[in-house]
């Protein structure tokens, strides 16, 4: 029988699609009040992947990444979805997003996104939010899985995320060397 344990603190990394600067700033002002700092904010970059979120946000959508500074429960990504679907609603304009955040989990050895959107890839959280494996540590790298988004598993995204990964092992060390000395 296994012994039940605390889970292992993961880094809360979101994927940002904006259409209005303004309602960006908004956002991340807001997840920087409920999440602390942030420790890495990529460069925007035009959003070319796929045209879906065009008709909601219109044609120039710029893509950037957030990661924040403070390690979270990785049971907290239904919670975290569900106040990033609520930033969502409060900055829409005549009912169209302007802003479209993705959270996820960094783990050590994965990284998972949130999604309402139902699969037999996902695993239900609660209160209609799933997990979906989205890229897996192998082999010094971060591998894509058949089903993962095609800017997840780009090698840019995946090098930022192994990046990221490599700072949050870092933290987990000087957490874990803290709670020794207590």
């Amino acid at each position: 029988m296994g012994l039940e344990k605390a889970f292992v603190p993961e880094r809360l990394v979101v994927g940002v699609l904006s259409s209005d600067e303004a309602a960006e700033n908004a956002a991340l002002a807001e997840m920087i009040e409920r999440y602390g700092q942030l420790c890495f904010h990529s460069a925007k970059e035009l959003f070319l992947w796929t045209r879906y979120y065009c008709p909601e946000m219109g044609d120039t959508i710029l893509r950037s990444y957030w990661a924040f500074e403070q390690l979270v429960d990785p049971s907290m990504l239904a919670a975290i979805k569900r106040q990033t679907n609520a930033i969502e609603l409060k900055l829409a304009r005549n009912g169209k997003r302007t802003v479209n955040l993705d959270p996820g989990m960094l783990g050590s050895a994965r990284f998972c996104l949130a999604t309402t959107k139902d699969h037999s890839h996902r695993i239900p959280l609660s209160d209609g939010i799933y997990a979906e494996l989205t890229l897996m540590f192998e082999h010094g790298e971060f591998r894509a899985l058949p089903w993962t988004y095609p800017d997840w598993a780009s090698q840019p995204v995946r090098q930022m995320l192994s990046e990221l990964r490599t700072a949050l092992l870092a933290d987990l060390k000087r957490l874990t060397s803290a709670l020794n000395l207590v």
